[in-house]
């Protein structure tokens, strides 16, 4: 059953008012305006606005050979930075922290924030229907939206507690209107170094030298709480490789002239921790 706390967050992606249920069993929600929402029998509900999404979402492919890679403990001590920070200023409420994963994936980084915040609820989101079905699979209890991260999101002023966003679009003003006042967001972002070594293959597209300071200076309206760098070496294997490329935007962008893969990857990304409220 979806967390009544959680349920409480939803705002109609067309009129923008309050959505809450409308039958017992919380499987149908409506706003005052009448629009009906559906909750499916996979356990999420379709809140996109009424504009057409601008980007593509994620492919049943794509997702496959994430979780795969994932689930091999390649990115675990990325996971276990993310649970930390998103625990670090939420452990002492006495109330249900509500987390909002926005571009959840499979729910991996979900997961792993569960493990440090047990009683939490949990809000994944993606543009992906396939994404979402895998992460309320692999999260129970939470409520899966399908919804557009560039759009106004389907969620009410001011009712999340802490906002997950890993290795996914960013849309600063509209977190910072969802996130309570003194809330607190984790973010993901790869450094120059991060999967060097398929990027000097041809295996994967270039990542910005200063990405992490063009997301921070964007961020307004948020303090800059902490800024942990994670950074390791993998030893892979070939389907180790050919998963990592294929779970994200790289799969798209391989060059032809690309070189045989390396066996030995670096990660380096930035963890990012940001509260919400003025910057002054």
């Amino acid at each position: 059953m979806i967390g009544s706390a959680s349920a409480d967050r939803l705002r109609c992606p067309t009129c923008f008012r309050a959505l809450s249920p409308t039958d017992d069993a919380g499987r149908t929600f409506g706003c005052d305006s009448g629009h009906r929402f559906d909750v499916n029998r996979r356990g999420y509900i379709s809140l996109l606005g009424p504009k057409r999404p601008a980007f593509i979402a994620d492919s049943a492919e794509m997702l496959d050979a994430r979780a795969t890679f994932l689930a091999a403990g390649h990115y675990a001590p990325i996971a276990d930075a993310v649970g930390s920070a998103a625990a670090s200023r939420s452990e002492q409420r006495t109330e249900s922290t509500i987390v909002a994963d926005l571009g959840c994936g499979t729910g991996y980084y979900s997961a792993a924030v569960r493990a440090a915040l047990p009683n939490a609820e949990f809000i994944v989101s993606d543009l992906s229907p396939e994404a979402v079905r895998r992460a309320v699979r692999g999260i129970p209890d939470s409520l899966g939206l399908v919804a557009d991260i560039w759009a106004p999101l389907p969620l009410v002023d001011d009712g999340i507690d802490v906002i997950l966003n890993v290795f996914a679009p960013r849309h600063a003003s509209e977190f910072l209107r969802v996130l309570r006042p003194g809330g607190t967001l984790v973010t993901v972002v790869p450094t120059e170094h991060h999967l060097t070594e398929l990027r000097e293959s041809g295996h994967a597209i270039e990542v910005q030298p200063d990405k992490a300071d063009r997301v921070i200076a964007s961020f307004g309206g948020f303090a800059l709480e902490d800024r942990t760098r994670v950074e390791y070496s993998m030893d892979l294997d070939e389907s180790d490789v050919e998963h990592v490329i294929a779970m994200g935007p790289s799969a798209h962008h391989r060059s032809p002239d690309a070189a045989s893969l390396p066996s030995r990857v670096t990660v380096s990304v930035d963890v990012l921790t940001f509260v919400s409220g003025s910057l002054e």
